[in-house]
């Protein structure tokens, strides 16, 4: 679509399941138009279609206005990430929308401010001593992919400068870097992902 003044004008919906909160967002020309964020172990199912409606409603459209979706794709809890996917394919094909698949650790990484001489560690505690781990550089650009790894292996692959760490596993992995006398901060941004984010 074209706004007046002739530029292209993209209405997105987000939204994120995978993890442990449920979001979604209404995206357009002035930045956000809607948002709702529930920290949430469960219940993604019975709770995404009406904060889908929610927020477009709050936006002032509905999907026949959205342009695209967007959607983590994980890493996230196997019935969080079915129950995101599934609700996003469903919709994109009976829009015939183009649909956007987002990391959670891009997600999770994307709203930190780190120092030009830092890097971003997103992690995400995956217990017994792993995490899910994705590192980027200042300008959020990825310096690998995600993976899943003990978290001394993620400390050892930062081990070479200052890190901004950010998730439910940064604690544990500043821990780590820290012990390998690494300087590691932790970010004050979420540690969930956020649909504004994707």
């Amino acid at each position: 679509r074209s706004s007046d003044d002739g530029a292209s004008v993209l209405t997105l919906l987000a939204f994120d399941t995978a993890q442990g909160a449920l979001s979604a967002a209404v995206l357009g020309r002035q930045g956000v138009l809607a948002h709702r964020f529930e920290l949430r172990t469960r219940g993604h199912a019975e709770n995404l279609m009406p904060m889908l409606e929610a927020v477009m409603a709050e936006a002032g459209v509905t999907f026949a206005d959205l342009d695209a979706l967007a959607v983590t794709v994980g890493p996230g809890t196997f019935t969080g990430l079915r129950v995101g996917l599934a609700a996003a394919r469903g919709l994109a094909l009976a829009r015939s929308l183009p649909l956007v698949g987002v990391t959670t650790l891009e997600a999770l990484a994307a709203p930190v401010r780190a120092e030009p001489d830092e890097r971003i560690a997103a992690a995400f505690d995956a217990k017994r001593g792993e995490i899910y781990f994705q590192a980027f550089d200042a300008n959020h650009e990825a310096l690998t992919e995600p993976m899943l790894v003990a978290v001394e292996d993620a400390a050892d692959r930062l081990a070479d400068g200052n890190v901004m760490c950010v998730g439910t596993g940064a604690a544990l992995l500043a821990e780590a870097l820290a012990s390998k006398g690494v300087q590691a901060r932790l970010s004050d941004a979420p540690a969930q992902p956020d649909a504004c984010s994707i």
